[in-house]
């Protein structure tokens, strides 16, 4: 199964989730790739640093939706509550998933907010990981 964690930019919500998931996941049945609506710049080094703080390397690279990455996933995870949902619709329609996650985007130059949606990212993806069959 392949799973895409979506943003709005692909500079933080979707990158962490991403990383996070790669380094949870166990299974080679499961395997996941993140993007933003808009590709976005590249990631703000304080985003980067809380990566490493918490064990896993975040990459500056953003990338935006593209028609191959729409047809490899499976399952969209929108990590994000400025994403309009209505435009993965049709994607339902072709037998994919689409889970929505509603986590708030925090200023690139705000530290704790950046590792508290950090961690409820985390605790969101190790319920995710744990339904997965």
């Amino acid at each position: 199964m392949n799973i895409l964690f979506v943003c709005r930019h692909n500079r933080f919500r979707s990158k962490v989730a991403e990383v996070v998931f790669n380094k949870i996941n166990k299974n080679p049945k499961y395997k996941a790739k993140s993007a933003g609506i808009i590709k976005g710049v590249p990631v703000a080094d304080s985003v980067k640093k809380i990566g490493r703080e918490n064990g896993v390397i975040i990459k500056s690279e953003t990338q935006g939706l593209s028609e191959k990455l729409v047809g490899w996933a499976d399952v969209f995870v929108i990590v994000a509550n400025d994403v309009p949902t209505g435009i993965f619709n049709r994607y339902k329609k072709l037998g994919k998933k689409v889970i929505l996650w509603n986590i708030k985007d925090v200023s690139q130059n705000d530290e704790n907010s950046i590792r508290r949606v950090f961690f409820q990212i985390k605790k969101k993806i190790e319920v995710f990981q744990r339904g997965l069959k």
